[in-house]
């Protein structure tokens, strides 16, 4: 099943890498921001960028640490990062090609981590946290960022529904609660948890994951016949453009 999955996550990304490390919506937003600003504690470290995709944690972390793994599934997103990372003149980011759930670094080989719109297409979030604790030195810093879940099962079922539509290699959003639980299990504390909006244009939104134009009818008509409970809490506008909630953990290893 694992390994199904991992080529359904490669076969979803690896045509798309390009699209990812020039994303306006994955080149900035507040968590990047937050992360540039943590970071600059971090001089000299050896940094994990863990489920890297278009290399925007890497891009962002490079001028204040010492040394930066960017790690996704994908070979594709790794050359892309490759690519970007030499286009920008960055010469401390190195890439490496795994899974979340089987990371092929030692025990405590790292002085941080950060993990940025990956944990929802993993299929075991707990293997994931847990390999990335156990490549952690005790008390290393960590930040996970990711789209998380508004709680409510209605508003849950839309957005996992629309996200499954759109992207197959989609597992789950997860709710606050449910990633502070697993955050714990794994052997984090929480230091800070922080959330913003993030608005989703829909055609960009659709197009940088190629979905086939069936799906993105039905994506559509979901929208259209949402409850008006549904489109305002996600802020659903006529083009089909949404907004999405985004929360950033801060953490330490225990």
């Amino acid at each position: 099943m694992q390994r199904e999955h991992n080529a359904i996550v490669d076969r979803q990304f690896g045509g798309q890498a390009q699209a990812y490390v020039s994303s306006t919506a994955h080149s900035s937003g507040p968590d990047l921001e937050r992360l540039a600003h943590v970071s600059q504690a971090w001089s000299a470290a050896r940094v994990l960028d863990l489920g890297c995709g278009g290399g925007h944690v890497s891009y962002t972390i490079a001028p204040n640490v010492g040394e930066v793994i960017a790690c996704d599934l994908s070979p594709s997103m790794l050359d892309a990062v490759t690519g970007e990372a030499r286009r920008r003149g960055i010469v401390n980011i190195s890439t490496r090609q795994a899974a979340a759930e089987s990371l092929p670094f030692a025990d405590g080989e790292f002085d941080a981590a950060a993990c940025r719109m990956s944990a929802h297409h993993w299929q075991d979030l707990d293997a994931g946290l847990r390999e990335a604790r156990r490549v952690l030195k005790a008390g290393a810093p960590a930040i996970f960022i990711d789209v998380v879940s508004p709680g409510h099962p209605m508003l849950d079922t839309h957005l996992q529904a629309v996200e499954l539509l759109r992207d197959r290699s989609h597992v789950r959003d997860y709710r606050i609660e449910e990633w502070s639980a697993a955050l714990s299990r794994a052997g984090f504390d929480t230091l800070r948890v922080s959330t913003h909006s993030l608005p989703m244009e829909f055609a960009a939104w659709v197009e940088r994951m190629k979905t086939p134009a069936p799906l993105v009818t039905a994506i559509r008509a979901l929208q259209t016949e949402a409850s008006e409970a549904v489109r305002d809490a996600f802020a659903i506008r006529e083009d089909g453009s949404f907004t999405i909630r985004i929360a950033t953990f801060e953490l330490t290893a225990a």
